[in-house]
């Protein structure tokens, strides 16, 4: 018999039966299986006894159109690249981006019964390769959607550098009046165990239902297709090059748990916005700015900090509770006498230095150490700091490119959107990625 995509099988071996979707291979000599937990399984035709047919597909049949007139809720979906929203053509492998309302619904149907779906390119490019130019772009483009009815916004998104643009979003995004939620796709379709539909319908439906108001990030909760986190904007970080649960909370809890297929979501922290304050404003980033983000490390030389001496600003990801290799104590250390005095220089040169905790979860305390205290005494910031190094960076990008200098010493520990914890809960250490 012969069987199309889609079509629910049963592959009979030796030694065990397999239950899932066919998926045509590219090698002959063997039959791919995508199982019900997500994953692809690739079994020898040498190995199969028997194959059996238990339903055939019939997606494939039914072409859905927008559904503006359902009176659903309007989201809409924004397209800045990666595979999300990407079709895959089994026989050639060739991935084949899909972005009209016609052709999402046609790749997730069960959009059809969440939102009335407005979807539109905005850029198709990788994560890495996005800056404060984009930010901009994409803050503008959101406030358009939401003038024009949109009740939330759903960003597709390169997973590497997510969390930056999410940062980035919770900044420029002030008196936002819907849920904006950032989600991404670790591995195409053409993978196995590949997360972009649930992500992207867990996205969709918390837009909806959710009363939120703020910048957030919604990705796999655990390696099985069970739920979605919806994590805070400014205290997430991609956590693992390649699982489906890489996303995690630093210094916060994981604001909610959502599965659309059971029609659930389960607060787990409402810490996020409820209210507006008045009208939505862009507060955009300065495209002429110069961040540097250096990270401490044992060997250093001042050269390394001199180098941002042309700089607006120099974020320092410091060991500990915020050291930096500034201690001259014997022949071997002379070097440190000269970072710190390149440090010193940076600050005439009117360079804000701000360290970050390299540890990424917990919080600087630049009082216990006498180099830490003679670092604050020459200008350097972060005391008390527990922003993740990538939030700090576009924190001190946006400061710079909205308010004076001058003010910035206390703007940048100072909390303005949930980015700055008032204190740190036992729990909020949270390691257990299994």
């Amino acid at each position: 018999m012969k069987f199309t995509n889609g079509d629910k099988v049963e592959i009979i071996t030796k030694d065990k039966n397999y239950d899932g979707v066919f998926i045509q291979s590219q090698n002959k000599d063997i039959i791919t299986l995508k199982l019900s937990s997500g994953y692809n399984i690739g079994v020898s035709r040498k190995e199969i006894k028997k194959i059996k047919l238990i339903s055939k597909d019939k997606r494939e049949k039914k072409v859905f159109s927008s559904n503006v007139n359902k009176g659903l809720k309007k989201i809409s979906i924004l397209h800045t690249g990666g595979t999300i929203a990407s079709e895959v053509d089994y026989k050639t492998g060739a991935v084949f981006p899909r972005f009209n309302p016609e052709e999402l619904l046609n790749m997730f149907p069960e959009l059809n019964d969440i939102a009335s779906i407005n979807s539109r390119f905005i850029g198709n490019m990788w994560s890495q390769d996005m800056g404060v130019a984009h930010y901009n772009i994409l803050a503008k483009e959101i406030k358009k959607e939401i003038e024009n009815g949109a009740k939330g916004i759903v960003i597709t998104h390169g997973t590497d550098f997510l969390h930056y643009t999410s940062a980035a979003l919770s900044f420029a995004l002030e008196n936002l009046s819907v849920p904006v939620l950032l989600v991404g796709s670790q591995r195409s379709s053409d993978r196995g165990g590949s997360d972009a539909r649930m992500n992207l319908l867990n996205a969709v439906y918390f837009a909806v239902n959710s009363c939120m108001k703020d910048v957030a990030i919604c990705m796999h909760n655990s390696i099985n297709d069970d739920s979605c986190a919806v994590l805070p904007g400014l205290k997430t970080r991609k956590m693992h090059t390649s699982r489906r649960d890489a996303f995690k909370a630093v210094n916060a809890k994981t604001w909610a748990l959502v599965d659309y297929k059971k029609g659930e979501i389960k607060y787990v922290d409402k810490s996020f916005r409820k209210e507006v304050n008045g009208n939505l404003q862009l507060r955009l980033f300065n495209e002429r700015v110069k961040i540097g983000l250096l990270k401490s490390h044992i060997n250093m030389d001042s050269k390394q900090f001199l180098f941002y001496k042309n700089y607006n600003g120099l974020v320092i990801e410091a060991s500990g509770l915020g050291s930096l290799p500034t201690t001259n104590f014997d022949k071997y250390t002379k070097e440190h006498k000269k970072i710190f005095d390149a440090l010193k220089s940076l600050i005439k040169k009117n360079v804000i230095i701000v360290l970050a905790p390299q540890t990424i979860f917990g919080r600087l305390n630049l009082n216990v150490y006498s180099n830490e205290r003679e670092m604050q005494e020459i200008g350097i910031l972060g005391h008390l700091n527990d922003m993740t190094p990538e939030t700090t960076f576009i924190k001190l990008y946006w400061l710079l490119s909205n308010y004076e200098k001058t003010e910035i010493k206390d703007l940048i520990v100072k909390n303005l959107r949930g980015e700055i914890n008032e204190r740190l809960m036992a729990d909020e250490f949270n390691t257990d990625f299994s």
